[in-house]
């Protein structure tokens, strides 16, 4: 049962007033500083004020400088401490500092110590002006023509360092290949790249004809993620309810001054996936950037279905091929599934990625694919084989390589060299390469310890099945002869977990 929460719980924080623009005097004359404070007073660009800052010094500007890297624009005279100082501070700021976005306006009462022609040709400067001719009006107009500039450029910094972010984050989202992690991937990326302090929630919706009587949130990262598994309808504001519903009905992102609703579905559409989050004061360039981000996610989610697809065929193949090899050898269709499932747990304890372990499950079943190659009077014989039935047995590992070595499918391939490998004896006494130790695959390792564990245990035409701890006497007694040593250790101490595998999936 869902909770009920109190809608206005959810409450924007308060709006702050815009940031002021910031302005670094830097003159060795107090009355500079106070007439250009008085002149500036009531001086507005886009709705921002001016935050004046003072340097009496290029050695104290270069502080402030150093600590204020958002400084906008300076105001700097030339001749200070030394004839020089101001045109040092200019090579500090470009040169030391890095900082190509400030703005630099050179106003010097001294023109003979730094001609206008030299200064601009030489010295990185925006503006040089005399202060004779810094007029009240003039001065409101270069700081407007500077301010502007200085805006302009950060905004195509913003876009660039946004766009980073942007395939940053696209990057991190396609790497995951499994649905929650994908939704928990966009929440992250999401909040990452907007600054998103409060969460966000995704609900995962099925696409009836009709509006679905309620939206289930299925992940959510930050304040939200307390209503995951509850009803979003139930639990959000309504004015971001009616967003929700907003974007599903119309198929399309919704952006509202307080939040905004991110809407996917994939082409044959068969589910869509709404990603809500309250992000205050997206401007236009946030907008862009998660624009952006959006056309990325549903390539993702895209893929993320395609290679589902994929893969879905490939297991049906291989489901397909195996259960060929088990009707030909009379072995019941459990026992590779378990041998399967055993091999997963194995690699998992070995220290394997839960991606190649997951591999294992689909590619060790196919361990036996070449028994389709040996004749059904070796294959059933309910007696002891003799040698030379023996020696045609055994080629059903070479067999099985060759049948799937053309094959280019990651799984197949690793298919092919469980086939190959899977009757190698640790001490090397193996067939068909005597490998010993390491030089084994570690795929044909696991299985051929989770295929002898399992079959000992099952009913074959030449054998009843084994007693547990018989099987365990075996299992030991092997140990560093035809098993991986660590492979038994991992057997014997999950022991009771490996059995509940054969319990779940009998013969």
């Amino acid at each position: 049962m869902s909770v009920a929460v109190d809608r206005h719980e959810i409450t924007p924080p308060a709006r702050s007033a815009p940031a002021p623009w910031k302005l670094l005097i830097v003159d060795d004359e107090p009355e500079v500083h106070q007439v250009t404070r008085l002149v500036l007073s009531s001086f507005r660009f886009e709705q921002r004020p001016i935050e004046f800052l003072s340097a009496h010094s290029g050695a104290q500007a270069r502080a402030m400088l150093r600590d204020q890297p958002d400084i906008a624009v300076v105001l700097l005279d030339v001749v200070m401490e030394t004839d020089q100082a101001g045109l040092e501070l200019v090579h500090y700021i470009r040169g030391e500092l890095r900082n190509t976005f400030i703005r630099i306006v050179l106003r010097t009462g001294q023109p003979g110590h730094a001609p206008e022609h030299e200064v601009i040709a030489n010295y990185d400067i925006n503006d040089y002006k005399e202060k004779t001719e810094l007029t009240a009006q003039k001065l409101s107009t270069t700081l407007y023509s500077a301010l502007r500039a200085y805006r302009d450029m950060m905004t195509i910094e913003a876009s660039k360092r946004g766009l980073e972010r942007v395939i940053a984050a696209s990057a991190h989202v396609f790497s995951h290949e499994k649905s929650h992690e994908f939704a928990s991937a966009v929440l992250s990326q999401l909040a990452h790249l907007l600054g998103m302090e409060r969460g966000a929630l995704y609900c995962r919706v099925p696409s009836p004809s009709t509006m679905p009587d309620h939206f289930h949130i299925d992940a959510a990262s930050g304040e939200y993620e307390r209503f995951v598994d509850r009803n979003a309808d139930e639990q959000l504001p309504s004015h971001m309810v009616t967003s929700l519903r907003a974007a599903y009905e119309d198929r399309a992102h919704v952006f509202r001054e307080d939040h905004y609703v991110l809407h996917f579905v994939d082409t044959r559409r068969t589910e869509s996936l709404l990603y809500v989050g309250e992000a205050w004061k997206l401007d236009e360039l946030d907008y862009r950037l998660v624009e952006v981000f959006c056309t990325n996610v549903s390539i993702a989610f895209e893929n993320l279905h395609l290679n589902r697809e994929l893969s879905e065929a490939q297991l049906e193949t291989i489901c397909v091929l195996a259960g060929a090899a088990e009707s030909r050898s009379k072995e019941t269709a459990n026992h590779v599934k378990r041998v399967g499932l055993l091999a997963e747990f194995f690699a998992k304890e070995y220290g394997l990625s839960d991606r190649e372990a997951e591999a294992l499950r689909f590619a060790a079943p196919l361990h036996d694919i070449g028994k389709l190659g040996i004749p059904d009077s070796v294959l059933n014989k309910p007696g002891k084989h003799t040698p030379e039935e023996a020696v045609v047995m055994r080629k059903h590992a070479e067999l099985g390589h060759q049948m799937l070595a053309t094959a280019r499918q990651p799984l197949l391939e690793l298919a092919a060299s469980i086939a190959a490998s899977h009757h190698e004896n640790w001490d090397g006494s193996g067939y068909p390469r005597g490998l010993a130790g390491k030089a084994i695959p570690i795929g044909g390792r696991i299985t051929m310890l989770a295929d002898v564990y399992d079959a000992l245990g099952s009913r074959r035409c030449y054998k009843e099945p084994w007693p547990s701890e018989d099987i365990r006497i075996y299992i030991l007694q092997q140990r560093g002869v035809k098993f991986d040593p660590q492979l038994v250790d991992i057997l014997i101490a999950n022991w009771d977990k490996a059995e509940a595998v054969r319990r779940m999936l009998p013969d």
